[in-house]
Order: C-alpha cells, then structure tokens, then sequence
C-alpha cells in the first residue's frame, strides 16, 4: 500500500543548533524559516522539530513545562505558525516531537503534584514511600545517579529515568493519557504532519517496581521495567484510537532497549499502533560495563548482522526508519567512517549510499548531508549535554574510568558531537549567529560548510541530493525486498534489492583499502544509480566506495 511516509525523506533540525535569526547564540524558528529554501534544494521531504515547547532546559527542550507554548528563546507561536505555512508552501511537511514519558519538574501538573498527597494532580506522577530509609528500589536513572528524587514536602519519591528535573508520568492514571492526547490533538489542529515520540516504549512501567539487576556496582537497571511494559500496547492503541486514526500524519516512536518483537507491533502493518520505531540496536554496539562510553571502532560484520536481521525480519510485517545520525549520536562519518581530510569526503557519501538504498523511510541529520564530523574538544568545559556531563563526573569520580580514557570516549560518543552549531560558511561562527554560540563552532567549518559544497557538484551535499531523488524515481528503493550478501566479510557490506523482474545491487567497502568484490563482474549489463567514484576497477572496491547498480 502506497503511504506518502514510506516514499519520504525526514530531515532532523536540532533548532538551538541550526540557525540563529536574532545574535543570542541561541537556534530559532526564524532561523529554520529563513533556510527552508535550503532544505527545499536538498529534495527532503518532512522536517523533524526537536523540541521547541516552553522549557527550563535542563535537558536541552526535553524538559518540557509547557506543551501548548513555544520556548521564549525559539521564538513566538506566531513565529511557529509563519515557519509552518511557509514549510507547507514548499511542500515540506512538519513532525513535532512529542515528549510524554515525562514532563518538567517546573510544569503546572507537577508544581501542583508535590504540594501534597491529597492534591488532584498527585497522581500525574509516580511517587513511592521510601524502604528502610532509602529509596523505593535500586533503579538508576538514564543520565547517572539513582531514578528517585525525594521530596521533603511530603516525605516520598518521584521516580525520573532521566534528570531529576524530569519527573515520569503516571500513565496508568486515566486522566493523565486523556491530557496527553488532548494535547496531541490540538496539535494536529494546528496543521503538524506528525509526532517523533521520544522514549515512547517507557511509559508503561512494571507495577510492582522491582530491584533491577546491578551491572557497573553502581545502581540496578530499572529498563527491563519501563522498557516495553506490560500495557505499552494497550496504550499505543489508545493513542492511535483517539488521536492519530484522525488525521493524515506520520508517527515514529523512539523504542529505547526494545526487543525486535515488541517493535514489529508498535511498526506492524496492521496493528493500529505506529508507522516506524528508532530502535538502538546498530548504535548501542560496544557498549561495555560503563554504558555507551567507549572510543572503539564497532566491527562491520556486528553492524551487518543487526542492521540486516532489522531489515529481514520486518520484510513484510512492519516498516523500518532507517538512521546514522541524531541529536543524540555522535557524527557518522566519525564514528562508522573516516573524517580524516582523505577519506572523509568519499567515505561519508558511502555511509549515505549504504543507509538510503535500504528498505525503510530514511532520516537526516542536520550537517550530516554536508558530512559534518565530531567536534574533538579537549575540554569538559567545552561540552553542555547533561548526559556527558553526569557521566565524566560519576565515572570517573568511583574509579571506573580514568579522566583521560573519559576524554577520549566523550570525544568518540558523546551527544555533544552532533550539536555543535550547523556549519553555513565561512564568516564568523559559521554563519550560525552573530553573537555567542550556546555551543562552540566546529573549528573546521572553513573546510566543511553548505556555501561551499552547494557551490561543488562533487560534494557531500550534491550526493545527498543525488540520493533523495532516485528514492522518487525508482519505486525498487522504496518497495523492494532486501537480502543480504557477503555475510562474512569484515570489509565490504552488500545487499541486493528485489522488485517483480528488477534487482538493485548495492555494495559498499568499509575500509580504507582495496578490497575484492567480484559481485559486479557477475552483471553484464545494468543501470549505475550512483556510486562515489567516477572509475571502477574490475573485482574491486576502491577505499570507502559505493555501488548500486539497477539491472534485471
């Protein structure tokens, strides 16, 4: 069935870091209005908004203290309202991202929730009296520390995954889903084409609050509790009962820890739930005793293996999103390519080859179709991501890591990398502001920025264009069936596409070497799509290139 999300391209916009319209340093609305032309020229086809509710910012807009207004430093709802009719003018839909596992400690509901136990809103949240002096259970929170807060007002906690300036809400309270979904429907009044959910699958929690398994000595994991619980489906399917059935819109749920079954109905085909998921799988390879820090290389044959058994498995029963790059990965080509000045170039237009010519709807990460890399700073002082920060601290801090091995993992993974400010040109900060950036510059944006590649038909920004338009060309990228080729080689990831009588043939070398490939040899004749050398070798790959060939 023909559904205009499949056939899509999603731009991501981080809006602090993509363009700052007034000098204070700060992304805004009228930043993302005045550049639309060039997301137009790039051929995408829906912008992503992170967050631009009224927020404190503790988590960077993911702390929300007002769904139905926008943050003063983003602008005015007028202002929303002028950057959606003029995205909707050129055609380029507008999905908001919908933040409801938990809200600001600072919003209405949970200012009231904390005055007492006998408030109407106590009940918003999840509060628990504490065990023998101590908290509820041993749950950790996402970004360090334990996942309860307690609160002397009424002498109990509130449990955050998050921050503790990020309560959860308590959706097993009938009251607060009907919030939420009035909320959700005021938006699709307004004319928005969809919501990203942001940590969708953790809104049911296990009841009984268990202890969680002890993995770093620290605290337990609370995920096999909040992660995919016992009502995520009933909820889902509410959701979509009362709001999302209503309106024309797309939907993709972030599914953190989610196990492939669970995902295929919340992506089902025919379960009323949601169109895709983001699952982590691919990027939470290598990660160790100590989370996601870590400065190794991910083996490709690791990559290959999840990223082909989300692709099979799906084939058919669900819809897959596929992505490199977010708000909270590190930059591509850093971390599954080669940013060196020889290589940076040819391998990140591979990475884009690799990821787009796969079944599902592909997302793009603001500078990552300039192939922006990861910002090395050598300082703390230079990073502002909440995450990193509690992470250095309290790593380091119990002797788990030393600060210089911390260093470099920050360097390597660290949310930071993707947020430094959208590199525009050469002028001063990049020509993302006049004033102050929030977070420094990349230093190499005099080599890598959208004025000079627009103007080089051989540029990374070119490729990505090339790439956006033959998914509206050819009907075999978007619908075609995938299988895997070359399973055991630790160079070189191929697949092939399948449609009626057509095949699409994709290969792609990982490695900054000549390596064999004879898969091309085998075709006599056949349409080359794109690949990023003008020169192919007979039986080789040549450092970090991309091949898709059409043929029948």
């Amino acid at each position: 069935m023909k559904q205009w999300w499949k056939e899509s391209v999603i731009y991501q916009v981080y809006p602090r870091s993509f363009a700052d319209s007034n000098g204070d340093g700060i992304g805004d609305l009228n930043g993302i209005t005045e550049h639309l032309d060039y997301l137009k020229e790039l051929g995408i086809d829906v912008i992503w908004l992170s967050p631009i509710y009224q927020s404190p910012n503790d988590d960077n807009g993911y702390d929300i203290s007002d769904y139905r207004a926008i943050m003063k430093e983003f602008g005015t709802m007028e202002d929303f309202d002028r950057m959606l009719a003029e995205a909707h003018k050129r055609g380029i839909k507008i999905l908001m991202d919908l933040v409801v596992n938990h809200t600001s400690d600072e919003h209405a509901w949970f200012v009231e929730s904390r005055k007492s136990k006998d408030n109407p809103y106590r009940d918003y949240y999840i509060w628990k009296d504490g065990k023998d002096g101590k908290e509820p259970n041993n749950w950790g929170s996402n970004f360090g520390g334990s996942a309860w807060q307690y609160d002397e007002a009424t002498d109990m906690y509130y449990l955050h995954c998050f921050s503790k300036k990020q309560p959860d809400l308590n959706w097993e309270n009938e009251k607060v889903r009907k919030e939420v979904y009035d909320m959700m429907t005021w938006w699709c009044e307004k004319g928005i084409d969809g919501f990203r959910m942001d940590v969708i699958n953790m809104i049911s929690k296990d009841q009984t609050f268990p202890d969680g398994p002890v993995e770093d000595g620290l605290y337990g994991n609370h995920q096999p509790y909040v992660c995919d619980g016992p009502k995520i489906h009933e909820y889902l399917k509410e959701m979509n009962r009362e709001v999302l059935s209503k309106y024309d819109i797309m939907t993709v749920g972030e599914a953190l820890n989610t196990k492939i079954e669970h995902a295929m109905q919340y992506a089902g085909e025919e379960s009323g739930e949601l169109n895709m998921v983001f699952h982590f799988e691919h990027v939470s390879l290598g990660e160790t005793l100590v989370g996601k820090w870590t400065n190794k290389k991910v083996p490709l044959k690791e990559l290959k293996q999840t990223l082909n058994k989300w692709q099979t498995q799906f084939e058919g029963k669900a819809w897959n999103s596929l992505y490199w790059d977010n708000h909270d990965q590190p930059r591509v080509v850093s971390r599954f390519g080669n940013d060196s000045p020889m290589y940076r170039v040819v391998s990140a237009k591979m990475l884009a080859t690799c990821l787009h010519m796969m079944k599902g709807t592909p997302y793009v990460f603001q500078g990552e179709e300039l192939g922006m890399t990861n910002a090395y700073y050598d300082n703390l002082e230079d990073y502002r991501d909440i995450e990193t920060i509690n992470a250095y601290h309290e790593l380091t801090e119990n002797g788990l890591i030393t600060e210089e091995e911390m260093m470099e993992c920050i360097k390597n993974i660290g949310r930071d990398n993707a947020r430094t400010p959208m590199q525009w040109d050469k002028t001063a900060n990049a020509g993302f502001t006049t004033g102050t950036p929030w977070l420094k510059v990349n230093p190499n944006y005099l080599l890598i920025n959208a004025e000079d590649e627009r103007k080089d038909p051989n540029s990374v920004f070119h490729y990505y264009k090339k790439l956006i338009a033959l998914r509206k060309e050819y009907e075999i990228i978007v619908n075609g069936r995938f299988e895997s080729l070359m399973d055991d080689s630790e160079e070189i990831y191929a697949y092939e596409r399948i449609l009626g009588d057509e095949r699409m043939l994709v290969a792609c070398n990982f490695t900054d070497k000549e390596v064999e490939c004879c898969l091309f040899d085998a075709v006599s004749q056949g349409k080359e799509l794109i690949s990023n050398y003008k020169q192919h070798k007979k039986g080789i790959l040549r450092p970090y290139e991309a091949r898709v060939l059409l043929y029948k």
